[in-house]
């Protein structure tokens, strides 16, 4: 029996919630949110679960209850459900799903937080997903040094049995976690346990640190999968040297090289173009993969602008245009926060970009969109 050859690029689409149109009545804000469970009632489940399925159709696995779905506004009963449906659904590319903390009320000290972890690792392996150690704001709230960060993450990597990967989140992306992984922090927790740690999620839109950081791993066959929205085409393509190594991680052989893999946000909106552009790419068309990806750059920088939190109303407003959702709302109406101008420009780049998937479609809902005022 032939080995299955190795993943040439590992590629995970963080996928956003889907709301029911009845959820504007709430009046839930930025300012005054919603209790977890009003939000999780008003979740359009079925359609957010055919998203994955697109995107998995695109050859994308799924990132499940990250940032992009709103995780640190939903709470973990809502999390929970995306895991296990997501793992239900046996998608022909997986998943991977944050581990975080928010199950527990209060933390009252580093051990919750190892506790917590542990737990959430437990529930999405047992779902057939690799967990994402997500950031603990816990940490940055109360001063933690950078010995604190290496054994709260020794203490969670000696009782998992991986694979597991490290999310480091910007302050960007989150702003109560300005200042996390402390001095050497990071690079001593990656070191911790290679065969438990398979690597990390970047989400530091540095792509001079990405690098640096790659290359720090790849002798231990740990891989970076780039979060970098605005420089994702340059970070995967690496050298564009054809792989000649591979590792395993979980039951998957995935390719190892002077390049990034992903797990971004913007695959949410790009998972067509993308995929043609990785199958350039391993076909040896740079000059292919480079034009298309230029294209779902400058989507992702538009999409990803200042406030970068915002993002997800770019994502929710393709697939709305996409004929992907009935609405694009969401969770707590971050949709409100990007005006008219961002998303008809987010429907030019994204025509540009070739991500969109149904022309008719697309058509109507932004004249309906441009007709609303």
């Amino acid at each position: 029996m032939t080995e299955n050859p190795a993943t040439f690029r590992l590629c995970f689409a963080a996928a956003h919630l889907v709301m029911r149109p009845e959820y504007a009545a709430l009046g839930h804000s930025l300012a005054a949110p919603g209790r977890h469970d009003e939000i999780e009632a008003h979740i359009d489940w079925p359609a957010t679960m055919r998203l994955r399925r697109v995107l998995d159709g695109y050859g994308m696995g799924i990132a499940e209850a990250m940032d992009t779905a709103q995780r640190f506004f939903i709470g973990w009963p809502a999390a929970r459900r995306l895991i296990a449906e997501c793992g239900a659904m046996r998608l022909e590319n997986g998943f991977c799903a944050g581990a975080g903390t928010d199950q527990l009320a209060a933390v009252r000290g580093k051990n919750d937080l190892v506790d917590a972890v542990v737990e959430q690792c437990a529930f999405i392996a047992g779902h057939g997903g690799i967990p994402v150690l997500l950031p603990m704001p816990w940490l940055t709230a109360n001063g933690a040094s950078e010995q604190d960060y290496v054994d709260v993450y020794a203490a969670i990597v000696k009782q998992v049995q991986g694979p597991v990967f490290v999310h480091w989140l910007g302050e960007m992306f989150l702003p109560a976690l300005a200042g996390y992984f402390p001095g050497d922090s990071f690079s001593r927790v990656m070191a911790l346990d290679p065969a438990v740690v398979r690597g990390c999620k970047l989400s530091l839109l540095d792509a001079e640190l990405e690098v640096r950081v790659r290359r720090e791993l790849l002798p231990r066959e740990q891989i970076v999968l780039t979060g970098d929205d605005f420089h994702f085409g340059a970070m995967i393509r690496g050298d564009a040297a054809a792989p000649t190594r591979s590792t395993m991680i979980g039951d998957r052989r995935v390719a190892l090289g002077d390049f990034s893999h992903a797990l971004l946000g913007i695959l949410d909106a790009i998972a067509a173009p993308t995929q043609a552009a990785l199958q350039a790419l391993e076909d040896g068309d740079v000059a292919g993969y480079e034009r298309r990806m230029a294209a779902c750059e400058a989507l992702g920088k538009h999409v990803f602008e200042a406030p970068t939190q915002h993002y997800k109303a770019g994502l929710a407003f393709l697939a709305w245009c996409n004929g992907l959702q009935d609405t694009f709302l969401l969770v707590n109406r971050e949709e409100q926060h990007r005006d008219r101008a961002h998303y008809l420009r987010c429907a030019e780049l994204a025509r540009a970009a070739e991500a969109v998937l149904d022309a008719g479609m697309f058509t109507r809902r932004l004249n309906e969109f441009t007709a609303g005022g």
